[in-house]
């Protein structure tokens, strides 16, 4: 098993742009794990993990490590080929007709939508690879040139404002500039009906109660984390703290099936599955990028359908997002 390893292969990116693929690869850097194991940790069936894992033993990421007999079964044993892996600076190919963009980032349903509508439309043959990372490390991708945009809802406690202070901070020698996606609602997603009668932050803290939560890095995590300072309550106080997951859907799926109790994530999340959901706050998600891409053939049609009345229809019917901002640039 190599200390660390490069990526900077483009099919290894599209490969880990799935967050169910990215998160049992961080689980193999850890240890060797089985099938069974891997979908008992996530909550998966292991017919479902089995089709993820043999991606990425076929992109070179994981590999066969060990087998043991157990009642009469086999059991195979997978282990990530790396402790550590870095995205080097990525070069795309080139393909006639094809241009590709890596956006890497927070988790949005919005964004995800984005993405999806402009694969249909392919303007320019365009591309996108969505890879979710958290907030802080697509900035940091980005001031790495691995990334052409990032997408990023980073609250700053001090100030109260959005991303720009940390796009300060981390860019102060190079000319950036921001565009809103759009605003959206976040807030604690429950059962249906609200079962254990959660009403805000301080519920996590209650006996028998378990959450499910964000990644550290995401803007969800960072804001929670500093909610929870602010009320004095300590993450060894709430149970299922350190239980992480990378994006709102996958929080949203895991109370859905009754695998926590609440979680922090989107009211868009928990329409999609059906649960309840109250609100807490409402923030402003930006996509970051060089300015001098703007004009680039590659990026242009992506906020040119920012702009697009088809695209804001369909946002707001996602649920808890705001299209009012949708558009506007933003300079640090």
């Amino acid at each position: 098993m190599e200390h660390l390893r490069r990526i900077q292969n483009i099919d290894q990116i599209k490969i880990l742009s799935d967050a169910r693929r990215l998160a049992i690869l961080r689980l193999l850097m850890s240890k060797p794990a089985t099938l069974s194991q891997l979908g008992q940790v996530l909550g998966e069936h292991p017919a479902r993990v089995r089709h993820h894992l043999k991606l990425l033993e076929e992109a070179g990421l994981v590999e066969l490590v060990g087998t043991r007999a157990v009642r009469g079964f086999v059991e195979k044993y997978y282990q990530a080929k790396a402790r550590s892996f870095i995205f080097n600076e990525l070069i795309l190919p080139s393909t006639p007709g094809q241009e590709t963009v890596v956006l890497l980032g927070s988790h949005d349903l919005a964004l995800e939508l984005l993405s999806k509508l402009l694969h249909q439309k392919k303007p320019n043959g365009l591309e996108i690879l969505l890879l979710p990372v958290g907030s802080l490390d697509g900035l940091i991708a980005l001031r790495q040139g691995v990334a052409q945009i990032a997408g990023s809802h980073l609250l700053d406690a001090e100030s109260g404002e959005y991303n720009l202070p940390y796009v300060r901070h981390l860019f102060p020698d190079l000319d950036v500039t921001l565009f809103t996606l759009a605003y959206r609602e976040q807030g604690l997603l429950v059962a249906p009906g609200n079962p254990h009668q959660i009403r805000d932050l301080q519920d996590l803290a209650r006996p028998n109660m378990t959450m499910i939560n964000r990644n550290r890095g995401s803007g969800t995590r960072l804001w929670l984390d500093q909610q929870l300072t602010h009320l004095g309550l300590e993450a060894e106080e709430v149970s299922g703290y350190q239980h992480e997951m990378r994006t709102h859907t996958a929080i949203a799926e895991a109370i859905s099936l009754g695998q926590a109790d609440v979680g922090l994530g989107l009211q868009a999340s928990a329409r999609q599955f059906g649960l309840g959901f109250i609100p807490l706050f409402q923030e402003r998600f930006d996509l970051v990028l060089p300015r001098e891409q703007i004009e680039k053939k590659q990026i242009t049609p992506i906020f040119d359908y920012l702009q697009s009345s088809e695209f804001r229809r369909l946002v707001e019917g996602l649920g808890g997002y705001s299209t009012t901002h949708t558009g506007e640039q933003l300079d640090p």
